[in-house]
């Protein structure tokens, strides 16, 4: 007797909505390429229905991840992920920090926030315009069961936008003394960035409850 194959829903669980608490393009295109090996089916907090303001009004990184990702976890009651990130700079005593989408103002552009900082920093000489980008990750699968991670990646603030991958102030991170972070390709991006040190660090989660 021939044996039936199982047909290929049967094959394989069904996919599993993860939702970014957020509407970045190019956020949601980088966690796109990060989580694609978990099976999940990404989706913005639009796509899921979400369209509330939520006031980051913590502290620390660690803090507006928390309360990003909780905002839209009650809501939906789905797997959620929430980062926040931002660029520290040492002469600027860390700022603009959590204020980094800020920095100039509500309704700025990247480029003026570029600019914002590079008229900041115009003028000190290079050993003094180290920074880093930071970002964390918190992670609500379900009640009760979450997790927060972080990552950074050191460069220093060079003296005039380059580049013309990335968004935020890619542009002008230099991650070596030729390339900034909007020059290097999103293949690289994805294995240096701060996004990718955090999520390095949540892969480890993901492979022991998914894998």
């Amino acid at each position: 007797m021939e044996h039936q194959q199982p047909s290929s829903e049967e094959q394989s669980p069904a996919r599993k909505r993860l939702i970014i608490a957020s509407n970045n393009a190019g956020k949601l295109r980088e966690f796109k390429e990060l989580l694609s090996p978990y099976g999940f089916d990404v989706i913005s907090m639009r796509e899921a229905g979400f369209n509330e303001e939520i006031v980051e009004d913590g502290d620390t990184f660690e803090e507006n991840a928390h309360i990003k990702a909780r905002a839209v976890f009650e809501a939906t009651g789905e797997p959620t992920i929430a980062d926040d990130s931002g660029l520290e700079i040492d002469f600027l005593n860390g700022a603009p920090g959590v204020y980094s989408a800020r920095y100039a103002g509500e309704n700025a552009t990247d480029k003026d926030r570029c600019n914002k900082v590079l008229s900041e920093m115009h003028g000190v000489a290079r050993e003094l315009r180290d920074a880093r980008f930071v970002c964390t990750i918190h992670f609500i699968y379900a009640e009760d069961d979450e997790y927060s991670v972080r990552g950074e990646v050191n460069g220093y603030i060079g003296d005039k936008p380059k580049g013309k991958n990335g968004f935020g102030y890619d542009p002008i991170f230099m991650v070596n003394d030729d390339d900034s972070m909007a020059d290097i390709s999103e293949e690289e991006k994805n294995k240096i960035s701060h996004r990718a040190m955090a999520f390095k660090k949540l892969s480890e989660i993901l492979k022991e409850k998914f894998s």
